[in-house]
């Protein structure tokens, strides 16, 4: 019989040229840090494990002495540490903005990205130390070891102050895998749709996140703002599901080889300048309750407004605002944000698509979303 302690010791490996893994964890200014969300931006995840010896010190003197660099805007440096006495006995300290820490206590970041084993199931093992850079699309770039008793860490420094500006990371301006098409709705369309927001007022949107297995909807200004109205008349559902399924549907199909046949929501959505309205850089797939969508649709109504624009922060800081009635169609899973609105208000319409795989998948999950019943009795959705 084998014995468990004499066990072979497993590592996972990234390396340049893969995707960083996604995951969340604890950080130091967030308990429940959700990493997909930072790409827009160089990343170095550096893997210390313990800030208790020379090494990983020499690591984090390196940082600071070179804090210039990071800024959350172009460049930010996260550590990763799964030592607890880093954070209750202040060895590791976070310098807002740019340098941050995930306490990966339980050892799922560090065993995700091999700098400990994923069978180590308590034992004492070796734990491979190293650095890693991110493009801001969060692929690895460069891997740079650390081995025990550095205190040299120029090569790494050298090469992050040679990094090209964010939007060139690839040598030159990589475009958004996105559509855009115009004339999608009539300017009558785009009025009438205007009036009812007017007429019935709009509602505190919020936006959907994991909490305890469920999919709930939170509220927080500081990373969305904006207000909604729910379309409930059938001759206008009907007109809009019409135009969806000719002028867009169509081109998805041709584009991106995806047949939609379902539409979730039937939303104007009002991104107001009196309410400082925005909305952070986000994922609209990354929980359960919402894994079944494929692809945002978002139809501007109007032009008369400053700001509001959206972005794809992986792709560059380049923006889009459609022209009235025309649509940026994207997949649910690229990073994208809308900036804040400075003047006027920006009315848009802002349906998901998805197939019927997917509504099986929505079926399915719905046990997982606060109040899963209504999230069922929707309107039949064809798109």
């Amino acid at each position: 019989m084998s014995d468990p302690a004499k066990a072979a010791t497993t590592y996972n490996r990234v390396g340049v040229g893969d995707p960083a893994p996604w995951f969340r964890q604890s950080c130091s200014n967030n308990p429940n840090f959700t990493f997909s969300t930072v790409g827009g931006r160089y990343i170095v995840l550096g893997f210390f494990v313990t800030g208790a010896d020379d090494a990983s010190q020499a690591l984090l003197k390196a940082v600071d002495a070179n804090r210039d660099l990071f800024d959350d805007q172009r460049m930010s440096f996260f550590g990763v540490t799964t030592d607890p006495e880093d954070q209750s006995l202040g060895r590791v300290r976070e310098n807002l903005p740019g340098i941050r820490h995930f306490w990966d206590f339980d050892g799922s970041v560090s065993g995700t990205y091999g700098a400990i084993p994923v069978n180590s199931e308590g034992r004492k093992v070796r734990a491979q130390r190293f650095c890693l850079v991110l493009d801001p699309a969060l692929r690895v770039m460069a891997k740079f070891p650390m081995t025990r008793g550095e205190t040299d860490f120029s090569a790494l420094f050298d090469y992050l102050k040679a990094l090209p500006p964010v939007d060139r990371y690839a040598g030159f301006e990589i475009p958004s895998p996105i559509l855009v098409l115009p004339n999608v709705f009539e300017p009558e369309l785009c009025r009438r749709l205007i009036e009812t927001y007017e007429t019935e007022g709009g509602v505190e949107s919020g936006f959907m996140r994991e909490v305890d297995g469920k999919t709930v909807r939170i509220e927080d200004h500081n990373h969305k703002r904006r207000r909604d109205c729910t379309i409930t008349d059938p001759d206008l559902i009907a007109a809009i599901q019409a135009r969806i399924h000719r002028r867009v549907g169509t081109e998805i199909k041709k584009v991106y080889s995806f047949s939609a046949t379902r539409m979730e929501r039937y939303i104007v959505g009002c991104y107001a300048a009196e309410d400082n309205a925005h909305f952070r850089a986000h994922r609209d797939n990354t929980t359960t309750g919402t894994a079944h969508r494929r692809f945002a649709v978002s139809i501007n109504l109007n032009s008369d407004f400053a700001g509001g624009e959206v972005s794809f922060p992986e792709y560059g800081s380049r923006s889009y605002k459609a022209p009235p009635g025309g649509a940026v169609i994207f997949p649910c899973a690229l990073l994208h944000a809308v900036s804040k609105v400075t003047e006027g208000r920006r009315y848009a319409f802002l349906p998901f698509l998805y197939d019927e795989e997917a509504a099986r998948i929505r079926e399915e999950n719905a046990r997982f979303l606060e109040g899963g019943s209504s999230y069922r009795a929707g309107r039949p959705n064809a798109a």
